[in-house]
């Protein structure tokens, strides 16, 4: 809380460059581009980093192979190209998958041509990733027994990209990056609206934590509060082209249905992409596709009804799964951006392209739509129009994405070697300790190997299954802006999402890392999570 309250009394007493309003993925990108550049840039954000689209994904950063149906080539050539350069860029967290789709008996389309599709798809992405492969009804029961092939004709097999840990945590780590660059960013600090006079923004802000209100001075404003952009806009006087349509998705997290370390497609019974992807030691399956008209949203017991039968027909499983087999829900909607008012969130006619909307004489940016695949190009996008909006931009070329270099890297793998790091803890999973440490939070990874020669326990794990030490919980609580424990459990880490609630409630190393989190509040942020979590089960 530290670095926040810090944070949080520099925005009320510095006039800055750029005010970005929206701590999600084009918000997170636009202040890691623009800080790493030279701008002196603040962001807020009325909830936490990563809230709400950003932290309810897929976690899969694809080329958009669906947009092949709809005939937007130019799109998923875009899109394939930025997924090409995540993985050159984070090779640690955008890993390559194999995914397996089946296709039913009647399908609208025969399964071969479906197969010649995912080859277009593989020359467009530039033959980066393995080659699709056609694959039998036979040679799907004999790859992955848990599909149900009774309904089969055929499928295959192709590769795209999915992020290693979670959503919500790529997106942290460029809000940890423009922090590194002098970023003034803080969450739980609300806008109320703007108001230009004289070439300068004055945005007036509410702290969500204390209650206390005071203004931000800025140049530049820019809205990225995804969903919520419309509503912005209305605060600030602005009228667009572009408005946002809503599409609500829900996935539900199950323990680990199938084996293999690949993604099962499915096409559901609504004919949309339907997938089952490995998370862990458990399985996200999903999504739905509902047009709603507002960005909060919970899930029903018809999505989730929806959810399990598709996944029961699918999958060959000792016993249907049912509603007491879910650990936890992913409930979020997509920000469509549509020209025009009104309109149809159909999930084959509006895609996730981002537009980036700009009125020079007010010196406003409204960021709609968009997706993580195609994040490094938002930030670029921004930082060029805000030097053409004649903010001094001092370190133009600089690069401001992607892991730290190798060097630094084998710096860290020979250290924890030295000190046999991965022999001091029994992981839950297969992968490596360093490996895990490294992915998560690259060179500041050496604050944790420091902090475990001065006091070995804490390569302890705290909370049974998952994956997490001591050290890691340490960090989070000087590094990462943990308001409330929701903050860490949900955003910083995907804890909540692979231990039931009823089982992390009764955790005895919670209390723990409560009290690592917060000191003296400790006792009065575990008593608020719970009864949130209570709430929200009800």
């Amino acid at each position: 809380m530290k670095l926040r309250n810090s944070n949080v009394r520099r925005l009320g007493n510095e006039e800055y460059d750029v005010l970005i309003v929206g701590g999600g993925i084009n918000g997170a990108v636009s202040a890691a581009a623009l800080a790493a550049k030279g701008v002196k840039v603040a962001l807020i954000d009325r909830g936490d980093f990563a809230g709400s689209t950003s932290s309810e994904s897929s976690n899969l950063a694809w080329g958009g192979i669906k947009y092949l149906e709809s005939y937007e080539f130019l799109l998923v050539n875009k899109l394939c190209k930025s997924r090409n350069y995540l993985m050159d860029h984070y090779p640690s967290t955008v890993k390559e998958i194999r995914f397996l789709t089946s296709i039913a008996k009647g399908f609208r389309y025969p399964a071969f041509l479906v197969y010649l599709s995912t080859l277009l798809y593989w020359v467009i992405g530039r033959f980066k990733t393995g080659i699709p492969k056609y694959r039998s009804r036979a040679r799907l029961n004999s790859l992955e027994p848990a599909i149900n092939t009774s309904d089969v004709q055929a499928g295959f097999e192709y590769s795209d990209c999915y992020l290693y840990d979670n959503d919500a945590r790529f997106v942290f780590n460029f809000i940890r990056t423009a922090l590194d660059n002098d970023c003034v960013a803080a969450n739980y600090v609300e806008s109320l609206g703007s108001e230009r006079d004289s070439g300068i923004w004055t945005t007036s802000v509410q702290d969500n934590v204390c209650g206390e209100s005071f203004q931000i001075r800025s140049r530049v404003l820019i809205n990225a509060c995804g969903p919520w952009l419309d509503d912005h806009n209305g605060l600030t006087k602005q009228k667009t082209e572009y408005h946002h349509l809503f599409s609500k998705g829900v996935h539900l997290i199950v323990d680990r249905v199938a084996e293999a370390e690949r993604v099962l497609a499915f096409f559901a019974s609504d004919g949309r992409l339907f997938f089952v992807i490995p998370m862990g030691p458990k399985t996200c399956i999903g999504t739905t596709d509902t047009q709603v008209d507002s960005p909060e949203q919970v899930v029903s017991d018809s999505e989730r009804a929806f959810i399990l039968k598709n996944a029961n027909n699918m999958l060959r499983l000792d016993r249907p799964l049912t509603k007491q087999d879910i650990v936890a829900e992913r409930c979020g909607v997509r920000p469509l951006a549509h020209e025009g008012a009104g309109g149809v969130a159909d999930w084959v006619g509006l895609s996730r392209k981002h537009v980036i909307e700009v009125r020079d004489q007010d010196a406003h940016l409204s960021v709609f739509g968009g997706k993580l695949t195609d994040c490094l190009n938002v930030g670029n996008e921004i930082a060029d129009i805000v030097k053409n909006l004649g903010v001094d931009v001092p370190f133009a070329n600089r690069k401001w994405y992607g892991e730290p270099d190798d060097t630094v890297k084998e710096a860290f793998l020979h250290q924890a070697k030295l000190m046999d790091l991965d022999g001091m803890t029994s992981p839950s999973s297969s992968e490596p300790l360093t490996t895990r440490l490294w992915r998560r939070y690259g060179s500041n990874a050496f604050e944790i190997l420091e902090g475990i020669r001065e006091e070995p326990q804490r390569a302890e794990l705290l909370i049974e299954n998952a994956e997490y030490l001591r050290g890691e919980i340490e960090l989070a609580s000087r590094r990462e802006m943990i308001v409330k424990l929701e903050d860490f459990l949900r955003r910083r880490s995907k804890i909540s999402l692979v231990v039931r609630d009823e089982d992390l409630r009764t955790a005895e190393g919670l209390k723990e890392a409560c009290q690592i989190l917060f000191g003296n509040e400790a006792e009065e942020k575990l008593r608020e999570y719970l009864l949130e979590s209570e709430t929200a089960t009800v």
